[in-house]
């Protein structure tokens, strides 16, 4: 029997771990593999690629392939769903360095967003938001039309994702202390989540580096449950983070002409997919106004899965490679094993990537 070759070569990078699947045209994944963070604002675009390249050898090595290059006999296709993949130009140029390794016969470039969405449906189209780090939306149809927004931050209109709310908490926290604001629990919950009695010992420490600035994330789930026991200035954060979610969510379903369709609203990300009732509730009834036929799912399904998908999708794949696949990942749609349903949330996908 001859070798089987991977017809895909899936990639979801984030800025903090790379997921690789190598995936044969039946849906069958071959080897998968992990390395680092993908951020090549920090580090540039060929180092960048150079991280991706390590997962792909993984993913090839756990196969029994030997690893992809230029001249290799793989006449895959590489889907990438990258972080930092943010505009067009960053796409194009993504692409050109990504092909120039050789990895497969095509390379498609698409932001990470993409993957999330694509894992969360049955069909290529929806719209999918994720909050997680930061915040972003993106739509796509059928016929290949997409929606986007550049969600590079808060030149372009961004607000909230877990950064953004840890720092407003600690703006508000610091101002309730001084007295420039309004009380808030805030003001003693923050800086007792890293031990110290106040906010200004909490905003030494972490402006002498005593407390590295990448723990800031973890006031995120502080702000949650500050604001689940009731306080006024948290519970507004959450608030507007919802508003947030449902804005873009509205925005890229009438892009898209689907205010009108019923179609999922796939929600993602560490923010979303820890269903805190006070957020996701009022997303729901937000939704329920702007977008009353939108079927919203919360998904924590392994976003190379998604890559992969779409991989498929490109290639034409018969519907039996799609199941065979999502059930490599335990991800079948509206399976329900164990995950929460209701009028308004639809299944929620527990799969680990290994």
């Amino acid at each position: 029997m001859g070798v089987t070759l991977p017809a895909v070569v899936a990639i979801d990078a984030g800025n903090s771990k790379t997921d690789v699947a190598l995936v044969a045209a039946d849906g069958t994944v071959l080897g998968t593999g992990r390395s680092g963070g993908f951020q090549p604002p920090l580090c540039g675009v060929e180092a960048a690629v150079d991280v991706l390249g390590q997962a792909v050898a993984k993913a090839a090595a756990a196969a029994g392939l030997p690893a992809p290059g230029p001249g290799s006999p793989y006449p895959a296709r590489v889907s990438a769903c990258l972080a930092n993949a943010d505009l067009a130009v960053e796409e194009q140029q993504l692409t050109e360095a990504i092909g120039a390794r050789g990895w497969g016969a095509a390379t498609e470039v698409r932001n990470d967003t993409f993957a999330i969405l694509r894992a969360g449906v049955d069909e290529p189209c929806g719209v999918a938001v994720v909050c997680g780090a930061g915040i972003n939306c993106v739509g796509m149809t059928p016929d290949g039309r997409t929606a986007r927004f550049p969600a590079i931050g808060r030149i372009s209109g961004d607000w909230g994702g877990g950064g953004g709310l840890a720092e407003e908490a600690l703006w508000f926290a610091a101002r309730a202390e001084d007295g420039r604001g309004e009380p808030t629990e805030l003001a003693r919950a923050l800086p007792a989540h890293f031990g110290h009695a106040s906010m200004y010992g909490l905003i030494e420490a972490l402006h002498l580096g005593r407390i590295p600035g990448g723990r800031r994330h973890e006031l995120t789930p502080v702000l949650f449950a500050v604001a689940a026991a009731g306080d006024p200035v948290a519970s507004a954060l959450v608030h507007r983070q919802a508003d947030e979610v449902v804005a873009m969510a509205a925005v890229a379903l009438h892009r898209l002409e689907l205010l009108d369709r019923e179609v999922p609203v796939v929600l993602g990300g560490g923010v979303l997919a820890a269903r805190h009732p006070q957020l996701n509730d009022r997303i729901a009834r937000g939704l329920a106004e702007r977008a009353p036929l939108a079927r919203i799912d919360v998904i924590t399904a392994p976003p190379v899965l998604g890559a992969a998908l779409l991989g498929l999708d490109a290639l034409g794949s018969a519907p039996g490679g799609y199941a065979r696949l999502r059930a490599h990942f335990g991800a079948s749609l509206n399976a329900g094993s164990g995950a929460r349903s209701d009028a308004r949330f639809g299944t929620r996908f527990d799969a680990q990537f290994g």
